[in-house]
């Protein structure tokens, strides 16, 4: 059977086919059911997206959780609530101050008119640093040589600046020594060393100036470094300080928190590149790049002057320690990419 045609009559009374150029009425009304059917499919869509989320608490939940998350991602990394005033006159005791990020954050502190009291090992470039703070606009500078492998030393150094300041608005730790390059482990003396410098001169530190930062509502302010957050070979005895430093004031940072004590602490996770002789320790062996201190050094400042809890240069150094979540073993292939060495046997 032949299936017949659907057909309308023209005006004068011809058969015509629907949509046929001879019938305008027909491709109008076809023209307009079509659109029609257009419209209501889009409304249909719309309706069923906004239908899935009515009905679907759980999905309506993570569309918000991530938007909130999006937005809060944002906030931290481009809220910026730093007002230069308020350094003006605080009282900062800085380690570490003779070179590299230390000095850098001696000038910043200086320009933003700080008092200052400075340290270091080396009493020859502490006096060229006191000299460079003075010409900047420093209203109080004053520095003491000491020796942080001395357990007695922190005790002379806190008490001084108690001295000449009056008190304390800033602790900021920033000195370390070096582990030699090239070495899978040290001696037990020499991590015993290490220790004391990088790890508990700061604990003596901090112990001793937590008084008079509690009545000022101070900050104390870590410089480490990634390597402890993420282990890399060739480090294990200063990796170790710094892992130890990172849990240490994480957990005193809740203790606070717990007994209300308004002293903020700020852990700066930098680059070992950014510690000159932390760079000169790894020279020949890695091949990272060496990264500026100014700019190392005036976010470690923007970070405690807000009291942020966390502050990572450069910042794909957070991305980093993410992903160590994810990859906690890397394999040796991409290990030796960083390094200028292939196979090295233990010591």
């Amino acid at each position: 059977m032949k299936r017949s045609r659907v057909s309308t009559v023209s005006p004068g009374g011809d058969p015509k086919r629907s949509g046929s150029p001879g019938n305008p009425p027909a491709l109008a009304r076809g023209t307009h059911c079509t659109g029609l059917r257009r419209v209501c499919l889009e409304a249909s869509c719309h309706g069923n997206t906004r239908a899935d989320l009515e009905g679907d608490p759980r999905r309506a939940m993570k569309v918000l959780l991530l938007t909130g998350l999006g937005a809060l991602f944002f906030t931290y990394y481009w809220a910026d609530n730093f007002d230069p005033a308020s350094l003006q006159g605080a009282r900062v005791l800085l380690t570490g101050a003779s070179a590299g990020v230390g000095e850098e954050l001696a000038y910043h502190y200086a320009r933003l008119g700080s008092h200052l009291v400075l340290t270091a090992h080396t009493e020859a470039l502490l006096q060229k640093v006191v000299g460079n703070c003075r010409k900047l606009g420093a209203p109080k500078v004053f520095f003491i040589a000491a020796d942080m492998a001395s357990p007695e030393v922190p005790e002379r150094v806190v008490q001084f600046a108690l001295d000449k300041l009056g008190g304390l608005d800033y602790l900021v730790l920033n000195h370390l020594g070096a582990a030699p390059a090239g070495t899978r482990a040290l001696s037990a003396q020499g991590t015993s060393w290490l220790m004391q410098v990088n790890f508990l001169s700061y604990v003596q530190l901090t112990s001793l100036a937590l008084p008079s930062l509690t009545d000022s509502k101070g900050s104390l302010v870590v410089v480490s470094s990634l390597l402890g957050r993420v282990p890399t070979s060739f480090s294990s005895p200063y990796s170790a300080a710094k892992f130890a430093l990172d849990s240490f004031f994480g957990s005193l940072r809740r203790e606070l928190d717990v007994q209300d004590v308004n002293v903020a602490i700020t852990m700066c996770v930098l680059g070992l590149q950014d510690h000159a002789s932390a760079a000169e320790g790894v020279r020949g062996v890695t091949r990272a790049k060496s990264a500026l201190g100014p700019k190392a050094a005036l976010a470690v400042i923007r970070g405690s002057a807000t009291r942020t809890s966390c502050v990572f240069y450069p910042w794909r150094f957070h991305v980093l320690c993410l992903l160590r979540t994810w990859l906690p073993h890397p394999k040796a292939w991409f290990i030796r990419q960083e390094l200028n060495v292939t196979v090295t046997s233990a010591v």
